[in-house]
């Protein structure tokens, strides 16, 4: 009979250190790997760099309906001043919701209001013209044909994001659709509006942080309009 013997390599210390060494890498390019999607995910919307922000928030309600006042914070991404300034359009929307909470559902809206924004720069006499209207602006015209539309010029960027910034008594509801003594919670949203963007410029900017601006706050009103 002839014997036969296999080596054992169970308790090789080579054999053992290549393990770990493996075992390492892996765990290294795995970790880089949820790093690397994790700083992509928070990095890449404009609010979440902190660059952009509703700074100050308040509703009043009144006999003629409720009136919205509000601060916002923001620098236009890179992407979107370069393009600008080579004479491309830029569109934003302003977005109010009224809602009322319902336990055993979501919850219901009661009102809404939209504010549309145009903001162009015109190479020739180098000033800034922004549009502002509550039907959507298409085109190089003021508006729809609808509604109200607003229009002004100003010398440089700073003073056009300004007017944009500020938002003063805008009327998002009327007296009738929302009862002063119901409570409700106010959620108003900004930003802006890519599928405006040329044909070739939508492929290139969704999901660009230099192309993200997009922000959104609530407040809540106890019944009597008290937050």
């Amino acid at each position: 009979m002839m014997d036969s013997s296999t080596p054992c390599w169970k308790n090789s210390p080579e054999r053992t250190r290549h393990a770990r060494v493996r075992t390492l890498r892996w765990q290294h390019w795995l970790m880089a790997c949820v790093l690397c999607l994790a700083g992509w995910s928070l990095q890449s919307p404009a609010w979440a760099q902190g660059s952009a922000a509703i700074t100050q928030m308040q509703v009043e309600r009144t006999p003629e309906g409720m009136l919205l006042s509000a601060a916002l914070a923001f620098e236009l991404p890179e992407h979107v001043e370069d393009a600008l300034l080579k004479g491309i359009t830029m569109h934003f929307v302003l977005q109010a919701q009224v809602l009322r909470e319902r336990w055993y559902w979501s919850d219901a809206e009661m009102a809404h209001s939209t504010r549309y924004m145009r903001l162009s720069y015109q190479p020739l006499t180098r000033r800034w013209r922004l549009h502002i209207s509550s039907t959507p602006l298409t085109g190089t015209g003021s508006g729809s044909g609808l509604g109200l539309a607003l229009s002004q010029t100003y010398d440089d960027l700073a003073e056009a994001l300004n007017a944009m910034q500020r938002i003063s008594r805008w009327k998002i509801a009327d007296g009738a659709q929302v009862p002063e003594d119901m409570p409700v919670t106010v959620q108003l949203r900004f930003g802006l509006d890519l599928s405006q963007l040329p044909r070739p410029l939508q492929i290139g900017a969704f999901g660009r942080s230099g192309w993200s601006l997009q922000m959104t706050q609530s407040l809540r009103l106890a019944g009597g309009g008290q937050p």
